[in-house]
């Protein structure tokens, strides 16, 4: 099982899931205006360089770039940072050579259309070493268990700090933190030019969360063939360049190390308040040189980041998913067979919404209509709260569409028993 005992979120009630529907809907219909007026034109902007004809991972450029910024304003990030999303490797970085905008010349241009606070964000994404810095100085520092563990301690320590005053530094999940990501920041190599490059402790924090989002929109089976991911740690240690794209389809081994980021995350966001906390209570004033002006929010994703899903756990799940999915349950006793798999898989892995989606669909065609309702509302949930799919067999929205057509044929308690009548399913009310 998931290897964190906090508390889960008491959020999935009907009126939460409308909240979620409505916030994904602009998205949904294309409504791109209703989010931001200018955002036509600054995916014109996109398109008008080329974004739309450069290869990303498991589609366009232009797509990725759309998707990130989707993600982060679900999960609520200031307009600045969802900006950042939008055009975060507009001048290449130390991923990927996508440099669509010279940074010699044309920050200037991206200033423009997204103001200073953003593009300051953009820049740095694009100039900081990011794999050392998100995985090797921070990520890799810790262990499943001790996150657990850190994300207890913080929580009381958060509690103690806002209610009793109490501030105590030599804590230790806050010398560790501080020992990785000091109050002041950290410096790092520019990627190109070496020289020092320092960066805020809570633009460090902007940067781990955007890094679950992207991850989480664009890998999939593709990227464990080439780096031999075999064990889920996403350690990118291995090298069969050889694989071929976009291979099987199967969801990938990324959700350890997101879960792990997201832990981080909370105990960088959990020290933040205590800092504010003591400020407020000191008289001080927010402290610029620590972008302190940044709101830090936090993803719906693990339980509003509070759970670390085990290696082992997301590896069992996520075969347990596949072997169910494949199921040629026109055999007698195989969908008997899926079912059991689905379930297997949720119970190791319960932060995923497509396998509740599919075991709704079980369950709707053996006219169990309660237990449909319920497993479709939690996958709808889930996908919704992701902003990108985990299956990337099929689009975000096609999941999202077929999953809202399950709970409404589950709440009429009626499913085709034809395959025309499968055929015929797609309106949502």
């Amino acid at each position: 099982m998931p290897s964190s005992s906090l508390s889960p979120s008491s959020s999935q009630t009907p009126q939460y899931l409308q909240e979620l529907l409505e916030s994904a809907r602009p998205f949904l219909r294309g409504e791109l205006e209703s989010i931001d007026t200018n955002l036509p034109s600054l995916l014109a902007v996109l398109r008008s360089v080329g974004a739309g004809e450069c290869w990303h991972k498991h589609g366009s450029f232009l797509d990725h770039l759309l998707d990130i910024y989707r993600i982060l304003k679900l999960w609520k990030a200031p307009d600045s940072v969802s900006l950042c999303g939008l055009f975060h490797s507009a001048y290449s970085n130390s991923y990927v050579n996508l440099a669509i905008f010279d940074p010699s010349t044309g920050r200037d241009t991206v200033r423009h259309h997204v103001g200073a606070a953003a593009e300051r964000l953009i820049h740095l994404f694009c100039i900081v070493p990011r794999q050392p810095l998100i995985h090797d100085d921070i990520l890799f520092k810790y262990t499943d268990s001790e996150l657990v563990e850190h994300l207890k301690l913080s929580e009381f320590s958060l509690k103690n700090a806002k209610e009793k005053g109490v501030f105590n530094e030599d804590e230790a999940w806050r010398k560790k933190l501080q020992s990785i990501v000091p109050e002041n920041g950290v410096t790092v190599k520019h990627i190109k030019t070496g020289e020092d490059v320092v960066v805020s402790r809570r633009v460090v924090a902007v940067f781990v969360m955007m890094t679950m989002a992207d991850f989480s929109d664009q890998l999939f089976g593709f990227q464990d063939a080439l780096f031999e991911n075999h064990n889920g740690l996403l350690e990118f240690s291995g090298n069969n360049f050889t694989a071929l794209w976009p291979g099987d389809g199967k969801p990938g081994l990324w959700m350890n190390s997101i879960s792990r980021m997201g832990a981080i995350y909370s105990l960088l966001v959990r020290e933040e308040e205590i800092f504010m906390e003591r400020r407020k209570r000191d008289g001080l004033v927010i402290g610029v040189d620590r972008d302190e002006e940044i709101e830090l929010v936090i993803p719906p994703v693990f339980e509003n980041c509070t759970r670390v899903l085990g290696a082992g756990e997301q590896i069992v799940g996520r075969d347990m998913y596949w072997e169910g999915v494949v199921c040629d349950v026109s055999k007698k006793g195989m969908m008997e067979r899926a079912e059991e798999m689905l379930v297997k898989c949720v119970e190791n892995n319960p932060f995923v919404g497509e396998p509740h989606v599919v075991l709704g669909q079980i369950y709707l065609s053996k006219g169990r209509f309660e237990e449909a309702e319920r497993e479709a509302e939690k996958g709808l949930t889930l996908i919704l709260e992701w902003g990108s799919p985990w299956d990337k067999r099929m689009s975000w929205e096609g999941w999202i569409a077929w999953a809202r057509v399950l709970v409404m044929k589950a709440k009429e308690r009626s499913w085709p028993q034809t395959s025309w009548g499968i055929l015929n399913l797609g309106l949502v009310r």
